[in-house]
């Protein structure tokens, strides 16, 4: 075809496209001008007490009704937009303190306090109209979980206005027992609010109303273990001075920690689990001793605190009694983090985010990595300052450390290629000279293997293939500083002088001989280039 002929045509397509167009628009403004017509003649007629055609009333009905409907489908999608995700606190003694549960898929269920700190908390008492939070509770401060579990390993950055934005496992995915539900104390209307720290303290809730068992007793203090399948095991009985008859302990808040007490006065060696169950026995009526803590290294159960005795309140759910248990074992593990190849491998490490994916996925960096990201264009070029360190993990006890969790809980992590049999097996953390954590890592899983051993000792822990994980006696586990996440990301902190602290086990989960050296406190002087890390000790978590 001749390029004459191609314009010719071309030209005629588009006026005839153009006056489709015009006629079309014409129509639409006719069609306005009629329904804007009719619409003044019907409130015309109202105003005059006439009556408007059934065909106008039939389109006002109609169009009012698809109004309404809308309104109600909005409605519909504002309620359940607001049903998910909300919190309340259940059993405080007032409407600003409880266990915290949320609200998913027509159910509430309960949040885990694994990595439950003042983050998490600050979220929840904004949820709830509160000013802000006075302090976070663990291990079922306020009554065992009496519903399922939704959420475990909870990890938030403080800025989300739902719990629901925050990283978690997985709706229904946890490892919990029922005395770890996570709580608050949220501030009331009628109180300030104190000023924070810069990062929440991973330490427990500062015990109140509490005495020691000895202040209250008359005499000694009897123990027995009854129900287990060997003397070395099974539900705790007491009994007091001046009675007959042989009670119960109350399992709320009981821990391996009281459980060492038990397992130490009855001169059975080292607790191994510690129970809050009904399995071996015994009715919840019985019930004589709650709210006992201690700290491990009592010599005897008395010198622990407790809330009642008597006649006491221990909660418990329908289907199975809330009484404090043990199992005792002979030999145990007993785990000591190298403190001298932590000082000497320390060092400082500037990378991109383009090479922290990994990191981002697990948590491994501070808050500020998270809004670089968010930011848009460029984030990747953003830099972070890591601290290294290698963290090396002998094992001196008698027996090997093995993961509480069993095989088929195990998660596997693509980015490292292997199963991850602990998710908090170790925390890193920064303190200031007033004692608020300042910078955190936040490696929060962790595989177990045997990397060095004595010349007597065969290695049999591995990690590859799927294979059976752990630390055995004579052996050390060891997180070189070129691994992914061994490291605590310092970008935001401010040269000078702090406390480094590495915590090893330090949800006490797994039993050991003793807790009084998981943890390495070091000297950490940190300059605009360059940083020492010195001048460590051992210490409790």
């Amino acid at each position: 075809m001749l390029p004459s002929r191609l314009l010719l045509l071309l030209l005629v397509v588009t006026v005839v496209l153009t006056l489709l167009a015009e006629v079309g628009d014409a129509q639409r403004r006719r069609r306005r001008r009629r329904r804007r017509r009719q619409r003044e003649g019907g409130l015309g007629l109202r105003r005059e007490g006439g009556v408007a055609d059934g065909r106008s009333v039939r389109k006002i009905r109609h169009a009012k009704g698809r109004r309404a409907e809308f309104v109600r489908r909005r409605l519909a999608n504002a309620r359940r937009r607001r049903v998910e995700g909300r919190v309340r606190l259940v059993d405080g003694r007032a409407e600003w303190e409880g266990n915290v549960q949320i609200w998913h898929a027509g159910n509430w269920g309960n949040i885990c306090d694994d990595e439950w700190d003042e983050r998490e908390g600050e979220i929840v008492c904004r949820q709830l109209g509160f000013p802000g939070l006075k302090k976070v509770t663990y291990s079922g401060l306020y009554g065992r979980a009496k519903d399922r579990y939704w959420m475990d390993n909870l990890f938030c950055y403080g800025t989300e206005k739902n719990l629901t934005e925050c990283n978690f496992d997985g709706w229904g995915q946890h490892d919990c027992e029922g005395e770890e539900a996570a709580g608050v104390v949220c501030n009331s209307h009628f109180a300030a609010t104190p000023s924070t720290p810069t990062l929440p303290p991973r330490d427990q809730p500062i015990l109140i109303n509490k005495t020691k068992l000895a202040f209250i007793l008359e005499g000694k203090l009897t123990l027995r273990l009854v129900g287990g399948r060997t003397p070395q095991e099974g539900r705790v009985e007491v009994l007091l001075p001046e009675e007959d008859q042989w009670g119960l302990v109350c399992g709320d808040g009981w821990s391996l920690l009281e459980a060492m007490v038990v397992c130490r006065q009855l001169g059975y060696g080292y607790a191994q689990t510690a129970v809050s169950t009904g399995f071996f026995g015994g009715n919840i009526s019985d019930v004589v001793v709650s709210g006992v803590k201690c700290t491990g290294n009592e010599r005897l159960l008395e010198h622990c605190l407790h809330d009642d005795l008597g006649k006491v309140f221990c909660p418990h759910q329908e289907h199975d009694a809330n009484i404090a248990g043990v199992t005792c074992v002979s030999k145990i593990a007993d785990l000591v983090p190298d403190h001298m190849e932590l000082a000497r491998s320390a060092h400082l490490e500037d990378k991109q985010l383009f090479f922290l994916s990994c990191a981002m996925e697990e948590n491994c960096l501070a808050t500020s990595a998270k809004a670089a990201m968010d930011s848009g264009y460029g984030w990747h070029l953003d830099t972070r300052r890591l601290l290294r360190f290698t963290a090396r993990i002998i094992n001196q006890g008698d027996d090997a450390f093995r993961p509480f969790l069993p095989k088929q809980y195990w998660v596997w992590h693509a980015c490292h290629m292997h199963y991850h049999s602990m998710e908090v097996f170790a925390h890193y953390d920064i303190i200031d000279s007033q004692g608020n954590r300042v910078a955190e890592g936040h490696k929060a899983s962790f595989c177990l293997e045997d990397n060095n051993c004595l010349p007597d000792v065969t290695p049999f822990f591995k990690c590859a293939n799927y294979g059976d994980q752990g630390i055995s006696p004579g052996c050390t586990d060891t997180y070189a500083y070129n691994i992914d996440c061994q490291w605590v990301d310092i970008t935001d902190l401010k040269p000078g002088t702090y406390t480094f602290k590495l915590s090893i086990n330090p949800e006490f989960k797994v039993g050991e001989k003793s807790f009084d050296n998981n943890a390495a406190l070091c000297e950490l002087i940190y300059g605009h280039q360059n940083a020492w890390l010195g001048n460590c000790t051992l210490a409790r978590p």
